[in-house]
């Protein structure tokens, strides 16, 4: 049953319960394969790499929330974006965004180019610059929007349309937003890519991927590759995405509350010297996000000025804790240029806007008023002497 409601959704959707024993909670099916009643009786379950009823449940959950023809759920989001590029071959080239996450550009530049799976960056933001981009070998464009780390904002409808007239595919990391915020495939999108560690998971307790597509024709040759390759989702993890998507929806409206506040409380920061955060009116493209999300996310990068020492305000942090990742309950911060970013070579860093001051935040569901005050004590701390 699909649901008006994504609040319902996140809870009722997919498979919801055990039609065996009718329980309300998916059980976890411990198993590497399954029982057949005898030879070339075609069973619903025969190989937990195939398939395995609490994955399944958990993908069925994923493609009606992002309003997909069918998920694929993988052991992470690396796993995920491997299985997409896999839909290609020698001598295709992928477009991507100017700043993506930097395990996709690591993938692509050390992995994937040995194989002659080419890729380009492009200025997404931009509809001429990526449709002059777009010549008879690009076969797909991969983006993030808001991008990480500088939420910069890709048009979702014009991008898609722009692809299909050329006969390629669209493809969105929709990590940062969550099908609760953004819906790509709703715009045209043919693919739509998820770390689940982030936002989905919600908890920092795992490590998960998966992929959404729009058209029966992608779920079958993903279907083919996920099990082919086999980077699939374990059952205990996927009964605990199950158990955390359930309140993606009441944690995602405090992250986003929190983040909105701390957006406009930083600008006023005489340490900060500027701001991204797609939920800011000011913010380039800010119209064209709000058309295609709920809100601005729960995302925030920051800039220091230059008298302000970026390791001392890490440092000086008491409740924010530096670290990778983002999306746990826990408010998150990191340094991009040395952390997320790294794989990318330092001059494209810069050019692309990855400076050395930039510090990427993760804004959790703490209470506001002691996320301001470690924020302004951290960086009072900061100015150097």
């Amino acid at each position: 049953m699909n649901y008006r409601n994504i609040d319902t959704a996140l809870i009722h959707g997919g498979v919801s319960s055990d039609p065996l024993t009718k329980a309300v909670n998916v059980p976890v099916y411990l198993t590497s394969t399954f029982g057949q009643s005898g030879l070339r009786t075609a069973p619903q379950w025969e190989y937990s790499r195939t398939g395995n009823p609490t994955r399944a449940a958990l993908e069925a959950l994923l493609a009606e929330l992002e309003h997909g023809d069918r998920a694929f759920a993988f052991a992470s989001g690396m796993a995920a974006i491997t299985a997409v590029l896999m839909l290609f071959k020698s001598g295709d080239r992928i477009l991507i965004s100017k700043n993506v996450y930097g395990g996709t550009f690591r993938v692509l530049d050390k992995v994937f180019n040995a194989f002659k799976l080419h890729y380009a960056i492009v200025d997404t933001q931009n509809e001429q610059e990526l449709d002059k981009a777009i010549t008879k070998d690009v076969k797909a464009v991969f983006i993030e929007t808001p991008a990480n780390p500088l939420l910069t904002v890709t048009d979702l409808k014009a991008t898609a349309e722009l692809a299909h007239r050329h006969g390629i595919l669209a493809i969105a990391d929709n990590t940062f937003m969550t099908p609760y915020l953004q819906r790509p495939i709703d715009f045209g999108f043919d693919l739509v890519i998820h770390s689940a560690t982030k936002y989905l998971g919600g908890h920092s307790d795992l490590i998960a991927g998966a992929v959404i597509s729009a058209s029966k024709e992608l779920s079958e040759r993903l279907a083919f590759i996920q099990n082919s390759t086999g980077g699939v989702l374990d059952p205990f993890n996927s009964y605990l995405l199950i158990r955390s998507i359930k309140t993606l929806g009441v944690r995602m409206d405090r992250h986003t509350d929190n983040a909105q506040a701390l957006a406009s409380f930083l600008r006023t920061d005489r340490a900060v010297k500027k701001i991204y955060y797609p939920g800011l009116e000011d913010f380039p493209l800010h119209e064209i996000h709000m058309r295609q999300a709920k809100n601005g996310g729960a995302m925030i990068s920051f800039e220091l000025r230059p008298e302000y020492d970026i390791e001392s305000f890490f440092k000086n942090l008491k409740l924010i804790t530096l670290a990778e990742s983002l999306g746990g309950v826990e408010s998150l911060v990191c340094h991009p240029a040395s952390m997320t970013h790294a794989s990318i070579p330092k001059d494209l860093r810069e050019q692309l806007g990855i400076t050395e001051n930039l510090v990427r935040l993760s804004v959790g569901i703490e209470d506001l008023s002691d996320l301001k005050a470690d924020l302004t004590q951290a960086l009072a701390k900061s100015l150097k002497a």
